[in-house]
């Protein structure tokens, strides 16, 4: 279960000295891993980040993979260190091609790793060699929707399917991705279900789950739903408006 760059050379950055370690911490860099990892996450949380970020490279030099995510982050946020889009996607990619065990404490951070390299191949990183490649952010979006069932993947994964991109469209594969994640729970899944069977017809079910997703969004995704959302409610009857508020009551609850 491994991701592998494809015609992408790239090296370590080389890691420089960095602040010194709380002395009545008793740890060191001859600490062991997860000793540096606690260190580091407890000097993150107290806004010691350039500590944080001393303790995670060593953690992460010695193999702990939650050090090395936590490091990615930094550096794809500019967190603590100068933002680095291309330093962060070495380090997803080192625990990508790590691979995971089944069942292993690891395999949040492995999945989120996979995802976060899935943007970066979608988008490219300016001026790197790290060029868009949609087919292998697609293929790794399929990898994390069926073997780890994650939403945010399936949604992902149907958006580019319907879009064409990276591969052929197929509306069928898109709805059966948007279906799983909808079910999950997840708000921009439900609302593109919504708006395609809305499309398609089916006018009480989908205004539902568009009206159901527009209660459950963030801030961030409620900007493009609710356009969506309002759309379907104009064109709707007003026996077809209360059909579905009272439907979008249900699935807002996890009901299908």
């Amino acid at each position: 279960m491994k991701v592998l760059l494809l015609g992408v050379s790239l090296t370590s950055a080389v890691v420089g000295s960095a602040a010194a370690f709380d002395i009545q911490s008793g740890v060191t860099k001859e600490s062991g891993p997860f000793d540096l990892f606690k260190f580091g996450f407890k000097a993150y949380k107290n806004g010691q980040k350039e500590d944080a970020v001393e303790a995670y490279r060593y953690a992460a030099e010695k193999g702990h993979t939650g050090s090395r995510w936590a490091l990615a982050n930094m550096y794809a946020f500019g967190d603590g260190v100068t933002k680095n889009d291309l330093e962060a996607f070495k380090i997803y990619n080192e625990i990508a091609t790590q691979g995971v065990e089944p069942g292993s404490e690891d395999t949040g951070f492995f999945v989120n790793a996979l995802l976060s390299l899935a943007t970066y191949y979608r988008r490219g990183i300016p001026d790197t060699p790290v060029k868009p490649d949609l087919a292998q952010a697609r293929q790794i979006y399929f990898q994390v929707a069926s073997t780890f069932g994650v939403a945010e993947a399936q949604f992902q994964l149907a958006k580019m399917i319907l879009a064409g991109e990276g591969g052929s469209p197929n509306l069928q594969q898109a709805k059966k991705w948007l279906n799983q994640a909808r079910k999950s729970g997840h708000p921009g899944a439900m609302a593109v279900f919504g708006n395609i069977l809305f499309d398609e017809g089916q006018t009480v079910r989908g205004l539902a789950f568009l009206t159901a997703a527009l209660d459950k969004c963030s801030t961030k995704d409620c900007i493009w739903m609710e356009p969506l959302q309002e759309q379907a409610f104009s064109m709707a009857s007003e026996e077809d408006r209360r059909g579905a508020i009272a439907l979008s009551h249900e699935f807002a609850k996890g009901m299908d």
